[in-house]
C-alpha cells in the first residue's frame, strides 16, 4: 500500500477529485508538501484555473498561478496518484432525499483508473456507511481490486467555510478515519502536514462520516430555535438582536442569529442524517421540526414587508421592491441553494415587482439557476422598498442612508435580515426599520 514516504519524496503523487470550494483550497495546501494533481469533470473549470480565475473567490491568482499542481479534466491523470482524495458536492433532489450521484459517479472514475495499492479518501458530507456501503463495492466493480487487499478507504470530513478567511483549511482540526490502523496513520500524517491545529482520529469510518453530519444538524437547531424565538418576539414587539446581546452575557449561552439557512451544508446535511434514521424505523422529530422552521423563513421575511408597506400607505399589487442579495451568504458568489429566492417567490405572489442586485453572483447562473436578471444598483432606485437579504461587504460600505436611499414616495422602508445596521440609526434618519 502507498507509504507516507513515498508521497513526501514524491515518487507517489496526491490526486484531489472535485475542484469546488473544499477541493480548491485542499489542493493548495497540499501542493506545498506534495506532487498534486486536481482533477474536475468540468474542462471550463480546469480552463479557468489554469488561468489564475477562481470563481468561488476561495484562493486569488496569485497563488493559482505561483501552484505547482497539474490541473487536468482527464480521468487517465488519476492513473499516476496513489492516495486519492473525493470532495465532490452531497446534494439533495427535490423531494429532499440525499442525491448520492456526484459521489458514486466520482467513485465509478476513481475505481476506473485507480492503481493497486491506491488509498481512497472521502471528504463529502455523507450519512454513515456511505464510504464502506456505497463506494467500497463501487471501487471493486470498477477496478477489479479487492478492498483491504488491493486497496484500503478513509474518511476525513470537509469543514470548509465559504468565503471565511481566518478558518481556513489548516486552521480547523481534521477528523481523520481509516479501514485499517495503517491507513488511518497515512491520512494522520498526511493531513498533519498541512493542518496545524491538529488531527483527531476517529474510532471508525461511521463515526467519522457520524461527527461531520450532527455538526451542521446542531447549528441548523440552533438556528431554527432562534428563528422561533425571533417570530415570537416580533409579536410582543421585542427586538431579537436586543435579546441576543443580552443574553449572551451569560457565559454558556450561544449568540446564535435568526436568518436564512441555505447553501449546501446547514440546509442539506439533516436531510442526510434523518434519510438514514428512517431507514432504521427512527422517525428524528426534533431535526425535521428545525428544517421546517428554516425553510419557512423565506416566507415569513416576505409578510411583514407587505404588511409594513400596506401600514405606511403604499401599494402592494403592483409596488416595486428592491432585493439585495440573491447568494446563500454573504461575501461568497454561490447561488446554489439560496433561500433568497423563497422570499422573492413569495413578493411575486402578492403581485409585487422585485427588482434584484447582487454584487458577486454571476448574471448568467442567476438567470439559469432561477430566472432572474441581475440589475445594478442604479437600477433600483425608485422603489417602495428595499430588502438587505444577503449582507455582502459592498452593502456594508454602501451604507443605511443609500440602501434607504432607493426608496421613494414616503418615509423609506428597509427590511434587513441579519441586523446590519442599527435601529437607533434607521430611527435617527427616519427610515421605517425591520430585522429579524
Amino acid at each position: 500500500m502507498v507509504k507516507f514516504e513515498s508521497l513526501c519524496s514524491g515518487k507517489d503523487k496526491i490526486a484531489v477529485v472535485g475542484l469546488g470550494y473544499v477541493g480548491l483550497p485542499l489542493v493548495m495546501h497540499l501542493s506545498k508538501h506534495f506532487d498534486i494533481v486536481g482533477y474536475d469533470l468540468k474542462p471550463e473549470r480546469i480552463n479557468e484555473l489554469k488561468s489564475g480565475c477562481d470563481r468561488s473567490l476561495e484562493v486569488n491568482e496569485q497563488e493559482l498561478k505561483e501552484a505547482r499542481i497539474c490541473f487536468t479534466n482527464n480521468p487517465e491523470d488519476i492513473s499516476l496518484c496513489r492516495l486519492i482524495i473525493v470532495a465532490v458536492p452531497t446534494p439533495i433532489d427535490r423531494h429532499r432525499i440525499p442525491d448520492l450521484n456526484p459521489v458514486r459517479s466520482a467513485f465509478i472514475t476513481v475505481g476506473k483508473y485507480m492503481v493497486k495499492g491506491s488509498c481512497v479518501v472521502l471528504e463529502s458530507t455523507v450519512y454513515p456507511g456511505v464510504t464502506e456501503e456505497v463506494c467500497i463495492p463501487i471501487l471493486e466493480r470498477e477496478s477489479g481490486f479487492k478492498h483491504g487487499i488491493d486497496f484500503t478507504v478513509g474518511y476525513s470530513p470537509e469543514r470548509i467555510n465559504p468565503g471565511d478567511k481566518i478558518h481556513t483549511v489548516d486552521k480547523i482540526v481534521k477528523i481523520v478515519s481509516g479501514s485499517d490502523q495503517d491507513t488511518c496513520l497515512l491520512l494522520f500524517n498526511v493531513y498533519g502536514k498541512i493542518v496545524s491545529a491538529g488531527i483527531h482520529l476517529a474510532s471508525s469510518i461511521k463515526v467519522a462520516e457520524a461527527a461531520k453530519v450532527i455538526e451542521n444538524t446542531q447549528r441548523d437547531l440552533n438556528i431554527a430555535l432562534m428563528n422561533e424565538l425571533a417570530m415570537i418576539f416580533h409579536k410582543m414587539d421585542i427586538d431579537t438582536q436586543d435579546v441576543i446581546e443580552a443574553a449572551k452575557t451569560k457565559w454558556n449561552f450561544l449568540p446564535f442569529k435568526p436568518g436564512l439557512v441555505g447553501g449546501h451544508c446547514i440546509g442539506v446535511d439533516p436531510y442526510y442524517l434523518t434519510f438514514k434514521a428512517e431507514s432504521f424505523g427512527y422517525h428524528p422529530e426534533m431535526i425535521l421540526a428545525g428544517r421546517r422552521t428554516n425553510d419557512g423563513m423565506g416566507k415569513y421575511v416576505a409578510e411583514p414587508t407587505v404588511k409594513i408597506l400596506a401600514k405606511s400607505g403604499k401599494r402592494v399589487y403592483g409596488a416595486k421592491v428592491a432585493v439585495l442579495g440573491i447568494t446563500f451568504k454573504e461575501d461568497v458568489p454561490d447561488l446554489r441553494n439560496t433561500k433568497v429566492i423563497d422570499i422573492i417567490r413569495e413578493l411575486r405572489d402578492y403581485g409585487i415587482e422585485v427588482l434584484v442586485n447582487d454584487p458577486l453572483a454571476d448574471a448568467k447562473e442567476a438567470e439559469s439557476y432561477y430566472g432572474l436578471e441581475l440589475l445594478d444598483l442604479e437600477s433600483l432606485s425608485g422603489v417602495d422598498a428595499s430588502i438587505l437579504a444577503v449582507i455582502h461587504q459592498p452593502y456594508k460600505e454602501f451604507g443605511l442612508s443609500n440602501i434607504a436611499g432607493l426608496c421613494a414616495d414616503g418615509a423609506p422602508i428597509v427590511i434587513d435580515l441579519k441586523g446590519a445596521f442599527s435601529r437607533a440609526e434607521a430611527k435617527e434618519k427616519n427610515i421605517i426599520y425591520w430585522r429579524l
